[in-house]
């Protein structure tokens, strides 16, 4: 990661330009393929139709795509960055992502959860040659501010490229008792090079949508959410994965070298076609607790717009209104797109904070 010397002589991380993209080592997961179920009837009542939440235009005119995709941007260049995606979904990606190289792109047959997603991009990255460390973002979640978002993976980021064992998730101070949100219990800190004054910690246990008094008792203790920011290196992840669900890691891995190739949406269909769902969270994370860390995020308020409450509690926490899209429902008033001002004043405090 490119960086800049501060009057203290630490590094500090600034936007990457376009003359400093091929700089850097570190690669980038967005996952995109999710089918959105739990939003489908607020999308249909809003937009008409369903609208799995990644492309809705909920804040500033953007779809949660586009805004995931920008704040990823300000670490990791777009040649080094892959979005995962759903080809069910291809009416609503394409006009998105239109432009994009197609070795960015991995575009999975259909949904089989989150597992088979991650190990299949990993692979597609460990076959054009990435190794080193990987930050993996969903795409369907909102942050309040991304420059001080970035800086924890910033941190996480060179905390893996020191230590190539460690894999870090970025933990959110709760702002309340929830019950539908993945809970972390930190453990003993680690001593990291890397870290800087940031504390890492390692993972007792993980805590999976708790009830409300079990919630509170979390909350009460400070615990963390689980925001599914892993940052890892791609080996390290790829052996967990192994480990975690050797059945599926056997049925993917015998096909990865037709990953990025003319064969990989034909090899993908057959595979596909008999994977089982499984999910990131349930299979590995709770099977390994200790071999994942957490950081700790203060200062942001992030949500993971599950459920019409907590979209509509972001959507006020933001000042503005959604963009409505049927013709039946009272339209909002619609976001104006950020102009070239917003964009340089955004970029300007990335380089600027401390």
């Amino acid at each position: 990661m490119p960086g800049a010397t501060s009057h203290d002589g630490k590094l500090e991380p600034r936007l990457l330009t376009t003359s400093n993209f091929d700089d850097s080592k570190y690669a980038a997961l967005i996952l995109a393929g999710g089918d959105g179920v739990r939003l489908s009837t607020f999308t249909r009542e809003v937009f008409g139709y369903h609208l799995p939440k990644q492309f809705c235009p909920l804040f500033e005119g953007k779809t949660l795509l586009e805004q995931t995709t920008r704040r990823v941007s300000m670490l990791i260049p777009p040649s080094q960055t892959l979005t995962v995606l759903n080809r069910a979904h291809r009416q609503f990606y394409t006009p998105l992502l239109n432009g994009t190289p197609s070795a960015n792109l991995f575009v999975q047959p259909e949904n089989r959860g989150t597992a088979p997603a991650i190990l299949c991009a990993l692979l597609r990255l460990a076959e054009t040659g990435h190794t080193g460390p990987v930050a993996i973002f969903p795409s369907d979640h909102y942050i309040s501010d991304d420059t001080l978002f970035m800086h924890h993976v910033y941190t996480a980021l060179r905390a893996v490229d020191c230590s190539p064992q460690l894999t870090v998730l970025l933990g959110i101070a709760p702002d309340g008792p929830e019950t539908e949100y993945g809970w972390i219990e930190p453990g003993s800190p680690l001593s990291l090079p890397g870290a800087g004054t940031c504390k890492i910690s390692r993972i007792r246990r993980f805590l999976e949508k708790p009830s409300r008094e079990v919630a509170l008792q979390l909350y009460d203790r400070n615990y963390l959410w689980n925001s599914f920011v892993l940052i890892a290196n791609t080996t390290t992840l790829l052996s967990l994965i192994a480990k975690a669900l050797p059945d599926l890691y056997a049925a993917v891995a015998d096909v990865r070298p037709f990953f990025g190739g003319a064969a990989e949406a034909e090899i993908l269909q057959s595979i596909y076609r008999h994977l089982p769902s499984a999910d990131f969270s349930a299979s590995v994370l709770a099977a390994f607790p200790a071999q994942f860390s957490v950081l700790p995020v203060k200062g942001v308020t992030w949500s993971d717009l599950g459920d019409p409450k907590r979209l509509l509690a972001a959507i006020s926490n933001t000042g503005r209104h959604i963009l409505g899209g049927s013709q039946n429902v009272p339209r909002s008033q619609p976001f104006a797109i950020a102009g070239g001002q917003e964009q340089a004043d955004r970029s300007k405090a990335f380089q600027d904070h401390r």
